[in-house]
């Protein structure tokens, strides 16, 4: 964890939490959930940004670059060879989450390869050849029931029960060559007027607020605020592979869904498995769910966990802090 994160107060979590819910939110909207002056909550959210301890950031579907499918990637490293190993595959723009984690394997990601594209030659050539990779087990995402960037809202008093709305999928024809240009100037800024994205993709204002309104409503882009979970007094960012009886694969996924804490839930292709992530306050909340919620659903067979130690993309996007989490870590 980055130092930058050590000052935080709670003023500050629930600034971080407003975003969450709104990346692109006034602030004045932000200081009304707050509950702080506008001056205020500018100077703090604006000081957030600017130190990368969040990232709000225009996320595409996986769909956005061509018809695609979802692999996860579970891989080996040689013993002291995993921050080189992550420091190579934070590099490619086609992985949509890229994490260090405890458990029998060293590294999590997720592949959005296009369809026209060799799964064997991606994996071989690019992953397997990295210097210190030892082994890459790769799974199919078969079906994303949830995904959820806005875990942190039970931090702001009056935040609404959460609406469970399962995962869109996006057809490639919903984009052309201009919305990736949104896109792409968006995801390094999701915050950025359209006044300025318009000066660069060489269009009107109206344009470009009318074409990133309409993938929007589509749900073809989220805006998505990135924040460590630590950062917000989280102790347990959990990745659970459940295997479940085969006839209530779908009715457990979709029981887990509804579950806030829950941040995303998917069918794999091997093993009658969900990946679920999981992201609580604190280890005796983990404790709960596990025992009183999980251990207690119908189908459920059993789980292996792993610990997320760091993220180093999440829906495309670089976390701005891992960089100075490792400079941390290392002094």
């Amino acid at each position: 964890m980055s130092s930058s994160t050590d000052h935080l107060d709670d003023l500050d979590r629930r600034i971080i939490a407003a975003l969450q819910s709104d990346g692109r939110a006034s602030w004045t909207e932000i200081a009304e959930l707050s509950g702080s002056s506008v001056a205020t909550v500018a100077r703090r959210g604006q000081q957030l940004l600017r130190e990368g301890v969040v990232r709000v950031a225009a996320i595409p579907g996986n769909n956005h670059a061509g018809a695609a499918d979802l692999f996860v990637l579970r891989i080996t490293c040689e013993p002291g060879t995993q921050m080189d190993v992550l420091a190579e595959l934070v590099r490619h723009a086609d992985l949509r989450f890229l994490s260090l984690v405890t458990g029998p394997y060293d590294i999590l990601a997720e592949l959005n390869l296009r369809r026209e594209e060799s799964l064997q030659a991606r994996i071989v050539e690019r992953i397997l050849a990295i210097d210190g990779v030892q082994r890459c087990d790769t799974d199919l995402t078969l079906h994303v029931y949830k995904v959820s960037h806005d875990w942190s809202r039970q931090l702001l008093s009056d935040a609404p029960p959460e609406e469970v709305a399962e995962a869109h999928q996006c057809d490639p024809s919903h984009f052309d060559a201009v919305d990736r240009q949104i896109i792409d100037l968006m995801r390094e800024d999701g915050r950025s007027s359209f006044r300025t994205v318009a000066a660069e993709v060489g269009l009107n204002e109206s344009t470009v607020r009318r074409r990133f309104e309409t993938l929007l409503s589509r749900g073809c882009i989220l805006v998505t605020t990135l924040v460590p979970a630590p950062a917000l007094g989280f102790e347990s960012e959990i990745v659970l592979n459940i295997t479940v009886a085969p006839p209530f694969l779908d009715s457990v996924a979709r029981t887990l869904s509804r579950y806030r804490g829950v941040r995303y839930v998917a069918a794999m292709l091997s093993n009658n498995a969900l990946m679920c992530e999981l992201i609580l306050p604190t280890t005796q909340d983990l404790f709960q769910f596990t025992t009183n919620t999980l251990g207690r659903m119908e189908g459920v067979q059993g789980w292996t966990a792993s610990v997320v130690l760091l993220v180093l993309r999440r829906g495309f996007v670089e976390t701005p802090w891992w960089r100075g989490s490792i400079e941390t870590a290392q002094r």
